[in-house]
Formats: C-alpha cells, sequence, structure tokens
C-alpha cells in the first residue's frame, strides 16, 4: 500500500496538528500559521522528490512543526530583547521605523548565524565577544584548554567570514 498524498495528509491530520500546536504556543491563529507553514515544508519536499510522502504522516508532521515552533520561540525571544533594549534608550536617540527593521533583519541573520555553530563554540564566542572574556577565562569559565578555546573562536570566525561572502 502506497503512502496518501498529500491533500489526504492534509484532510486527515490538520486538525490534530493545529491541536498540537495550539498546546506549544498557546494561541490558535499562531497554531494555525505553524500548521500551514508544516504543511508548506511538505509541498516544497514533494516538490524536490516527486515520489516523497511520509510513511508516518503525524510523525514526520510533528518533527517539522516542532522546528517551527523552536524558531518561534527562539524569534519571539529575540524580538522581545530587542523592544527591552530599544525602551530603556534615551529618547533623543530613539530610530526610525526604517532604522528598526533593518535592525531587526540584522539580529535575525545573526541570530541564524550563530545557531549554525555547535552550542560550545556558539557559547565560546558569545563570551568573548559579548561579555569581553579572555580566552583564558572562558577556558577556566568552560572547563575546557586554552587551545579548545582558540580552535574554537577560529572555526567561529571562519564560519562568520564564509557567511558573509
Amino acid at each position: 500500500m502506497s503512502p496518501p498524498p498529500v491533500e489526504t495528509i492534509y484532510k486527515e491530520h490538520h486538525n490534530w496538528l493545529r491541536g498540537w500546536l495550539y498546546q506549544k504556543v498557546g494561541c490558535d491563529q499562531r497554531a494555525a500559521d505553524l500548521a500551514q507553514d508544516t504543511f508548506v515544508r511538505l509541498l516544497q519536499v514533494q516538490y524536490k522528490q516527486t515520489d516523497f510522502t511520509p510513511e508516518q504522516p503525524r510523525a514526520y508532521l510533528r518533527t517539522v512543526a516542532n522546528g517551527l515552533v523552536i524558531d518561534y520561540f527562539r524569534r519571539r525571544s529575540l524580538e522581545n530583547a530587542y523592544q527591552d533594549a530599544v525602551a530603556h534608550m534615551p529618547e533623543l536617540t530613539m530610530i526610525s521605523e526604517e532604522e528598526r527593521l533593518l535592525i531587526w533583519q540584522t539580529l535575525d541573520q545573526l541570530d541564524a548565524l550563530l545557531n549554525r555553530l555547535s552550542k560550545r563554540v556558539r557559547t565560546i564566542f558569545l563570551l568573548s565577544q559579548l561579555e569581553g572574556l579572555t580566552y583564558q577565562q572562558i577556558a577556566d569559565q568552560q572547563g575546557v584548554s586554552l587551545r579548545t578555546v582558540k580552535r574554537d573562536m577560529q572555526q567561529a570566525y571562519v564560519h562568520c567570514l564564509t557567511l558573509l561572502w
């Protein structure tokens, strides 16, 4: 028996997926948006691989949707941090909506770039760049060798430069 087509998967599992997403995000409209995005991803995969249809639709949908939920909460956290920083700015330094959009897009790109690094490399890079810790302080704090910190920083720099070009 062959797997069901996307239309059938949508009809049979959309309401279930939307309910599952609602439990994760607590907002019906956001759950609906994420459910639609999940099916769009399924269609995109099927477009690239014409013979692809998941054998276990709910497991596949849950996996894709969970990734979208993680992205949603990461973006929301970043937005909240940005809004908090802007709220604490003196009024003379308030920025225009265009500038806000540019800053937001840059922050989103930076977040995506950093999330491509392994957790340890990302942590070491952020401790150096944001906290201003020396490589030795990072090594002591993270319980790794100074050589590991240097290698991870080099990896982070190469990663950043590669993505900039």
